[in-house]
């Protein structure tokens, strides 16, 4: 029934929004990097640019971050056929009247931490080191919240790739998004567009 739903809802509503999410300093840049190397259009402002976190560029698109304050999302539509920026918070906030395509980052805990740790003493804010259990659990249910959505909303699709799996094999990751996705892209660009030199926080384990 559920697939039946599915392949209804994309008669309706045409071209499917590519979704690149995940937790915070997960590698979602490097994949949205890679799509664009690949061929795929990307809704973003060019607001945030590169900096020393992110040398590659950020692809980021502001309004985004309001959804879960916003009534109006309509501007959401212009996604369709391209590639959006979502984290992993406000999947949920993502308006019913679109297919999505969630393409899911996954690094391991420790190394997101870490990231948004230098981060933060780079940028001079408060340090988090103290709540880092905290915000492990936090993450944990926000990871388990966007599967369970993922799979009981009819217009959502999900395959989550591995932060860790795409630095040492590039081709594999490009070959299973781009299968993903359509099929369509380019996918020696996309390995190529994978710098390994920036996986600088990396987990003992």
């Amino acid at each position: 029934m559920l697939e039946f739903l599915k392949r209804a809802f994309r008669q309706k509503q045409g071209e499917p929004i590519v979704i690149v999410s995940g937790l915070p300093r997960s590698g979602t840049s490097m994949l949205m990097k890679m799509l664009d190397a690949g061929g795929m259009a990307i809704m973003t402002d060019s607001e945030r640019v590169a900096d020393i976190d992110n040398p590659k560029g950020y692809f980021e698109y502001e309004r985004v971050k309001d959804l879960e304050k916003e009534s109006d999302k309509s501007y959401v539509r212009e996604g369709r056929g391209k590639v959006l920026k979502v984290i992993s918070f406000l999947i949920k906030d993502l308006p019913d009247d679109n297919d999505y395509r969630v393409i899911f980052m996954r690094r391991s805990l420790d190394e997101v931490l870490a990231s948004q740790n230098k981060m933060i003493q780079r940028l001079g804010t408060e340090d988090a080191t103290a709540a880092e259990e905290a915000m492990k659990e936090a993450y944990r249910n926000d990871i388990v919240r966007t599967r369970l959505l993922c799979k009981k909303r009819p217009n959502f699709e999900l395959i989550e790739i591995s932060y860790k799996n795409t630095i040492e094999d590039p081709a594999a990751t490009a070959h299973s998004v781009n299968a993903f996705v359509g099929g369509h892209l380019d996918e020696n660009a996309m390995r190529e567009a994978v710098d390994s030199s920036l996986y600088r926080n990396r987990s003992k384990n």
